[in-house]
């Protein structure tokens, strides 16, 4: 699958934050959650604020645990899991500490996916009320 040159995140049922620097995003449609290693973490976070995969490339370059083939398969399991999607966005340039961060990583590229909570996280108790059920009135996730 060739690299688009740009992504942004695939909708607005994903959310993220990143804590010390480690990045969750969790999918608000299916209630999954998804955790990085330290390396995925930054690639998600330049990759989500629409830096260009070339300058992302560039960046990695002197990054031990990253190599071209591993960044692409990487980015297409983001897009395969719905979290990103090519964008015909302009791309910007990646930040001046991104080489650094990425040499720094210690862990090859990953993401892994938890859904031991989809089902609390699917749960909408301000919005998903119905009169002769009560609340909260759980969506079915296929």
């Amino acid at each position: 699958m060739p690299l688009s040159n740009v992504y942004a995140v695939a909708s607005k049922d994903i959310v993220f934050e990143s804590f010390d620097g480690e990045a969750v995003v969790l999918d608000l449609s299916n209630g999954k959650y998804f955790g990085f290693s330290d390396s995925g973490s930054k690639v998600w976070q330049a990759l989500s604020s629409g830096v260009g995969t070339e300058a992302l490339i560039r960046s990695a370059g002197g990054a031990p645990t990253i190599d071209p083939a591993a960044l692409e398969a990487f980015i297409a399991q983001l897009v395969e899991f719905g979290l990103l999607a090519p964008s015909d966005a302009t791309p910007l340039p990646s930040s001046d500490d991104l080489p650094a961060a990425l040499a720094a990583a210690s862990e090859p590229l990953n993401v892994s996916v938890h859904d031991d909570l989809a089902d609390l996280i699917i749960v909408d108790p301000i919005h998903e009320v119905e009169e002769p059920l009560g609340w909260p009135a759980v969506k079915q996730v296929s």
